[in-house]
């Protein structure tokens, strides 16, 4: 079995943090879903887990940090081509969020990115294939 990973991000409003990824295409697993979490089906291996910032605290000992002044995490998520990332942008502007810079262009690898209603940055990139990071 691959291994799998979850992003934990604490939200404010749950059901509004949906809503917006919705608008973004991703589709949630119900049978990981209730009133304090929702699962984010980002592929057949990754996932983000929406938790309330009540749910989130009781996953950690520290303060949750407030995402619209300080950066917590990066995700990073491939894209299958540069009309990919800036549709991806595109959606999430539309949708309520921001971006935070300009779309970086290095030749073999594009990246732009967006932050969403709680201020997380999700940065999108496509590598030219044979680009990639795999060792």
């Amino acid at each position: 079995m691959a291994a799998q990973i979850f992003v934990n991000l604490p939200v404010k409003n749950l059901n509004q943090s949906v809503a917006f990824f919705i608008k973004l295409g991703y589709v949630f697993n119900p049978q990981f879903t209730d009133e304090t979490a929702a699962c984010m089906i980002v592929s057949d291996d990754i996932f983000v887990m929406l938790l309330t910032e009540d749910k989130f605290k009781t996953f950690t000992p520290k303060a949750i940090c407030d995402a619209t002044k300080s950066t917590e995490v990066l995700v990073c998520l491939s894209s299958e081509s540069r009309e990919t990332v800036d549709e991806m942008v595109r959606k999430a502007v539309a949708a309520g969020g921001t971006t935070y810079n300009e779309p970086q262009d290095h030749g073999s690898m594009y990246g732009h990115g967006f932050q969403d209603l709680d201020g997380h940055i999700w940065e999108l990139v496509y590598m030219e294939p044979g680009a990639t990071c795999q060792g």
